[in-house]
């Protein structure tokens, strides 16, 4: 039998693990003693099993891990002492519709904005949308790489080494501890980071073919068209973390280099918190 999946993420001073239908969240306090949240994960999917499907769970996926990434984020916050209180409901969905509105700015508006200077060298709306697409992928990388030498952000991609390297030696059935931990990568080819590069390829071509209408028509489909880029994302991400195939490890190898810049090694302590995590949502 295959062994239940298991996904984290890093938030300020701890991990989030999500698994055997709980999330989970351990950080590290000021006094140094580990906080664990436990809490149960009522995912719309088991209220309407049409959502399982392929294609569509990638999508209520990406959602639902949002808002509790958002939710894990505002209580590491408050434990690491970083914050009097966490988010209200009301507070985490402004949150989260900044981000969304934040995000695309940056990775829809822009790119479909600065591909309209092609003109000089062709009218074809095909190279348009690759042009764009492309140029949305260079925003990201370059983002990327630009937040990663922040140094409050390193110590949390440190802490996303450390959730690699706990969900691996639980998926390799060896007992967590912080030695056996220690001895697996930090690159996993089923992280976020992974996801998010998937997502930008498989979003040139998805938009390569819409043709090129006036700017705010291009954004909204681009918009509208996000759960599709999701669903098939999903797939490809879920499908390569299974995969044993050599060729779909070679076509994986971007998404590990890029979390070169994502993740950090990190030191036994971090180790420790993202032990205490996955071992909360496995209880």
């Amino acid at each position: 039998m295959e062994k239940p999946l298991v996904g984290g993420q890093a938030v300020i001073e701890g991990v989030m693990m999500r698994g055997f239908g709980k999330v989970a969240t351990a950080v590290r306090e000021p006094n140094g003693n580990i906080n664990v949240q436990v809490k149960p994960v009522n995912s719309i999917a088991e209220r309407f099993p049409i959502l399982k499907l392929p294609f569509l769970r990638g999508t209520v996926n990406l959602i639902e891990s949002l808002i509790l990434g958002m939710k894990s984020l505002s209580f590491s916050a408050q434990a690491a002492g970083e914050e009097d209180e966490q988010l209200s409901d009301n507070e985490l969905a402004l949150t989260i519709l900044f981000a969304f509105a934040m995000a695309a700015v940056l990775f829809i508006a822009i790119p479909t904005f600065g591909a309209k200077f092609l003109h000089s060298i062709t009218d074809d709306p095909f190279y348009f949308n690759l042009a764009e697409g492309f140029l949305r992928l260079a925003i990201f990388i370059l983002y990327i790489a630009a937040i990663s030498r922040m140094k409050d952000i390193q110590r949390v991609f440190q802490y996303h080494g450390a959730e690699h390297k706990t969900i691996f030696c639980y998926e390799a059935d060896l007992p967590l501890t912080v030695e056996n931990v220690k001895k697996f990568p930090r690159l996993h080819p089923r992280c976020g980071t992974a996801f998010l590069l998937i997502v930008m390829i498989v979003s040139i071509f998805v938009f390569a073919f819409l043709g090129w209408p006036d700017l705010w028509l291009r954004i909204l489909s681009r918009i509208l068209l996000l759960p599709v880029v999701a669903g098939i994302s999903y797939e490809i991400i879920r499908f390569a973390g299974r995969s044993k195939n050599s060729l779909v490890r070679l076509a994986t190898l971007p998404g590990l280099w890029l979390q070169y810049l994502t993740t950090r090694e990190p030191d036994d302590s971090m180790i420790e918190v993202a032990i205490k995590s996955l071992e909360a949502v496995k209880d």
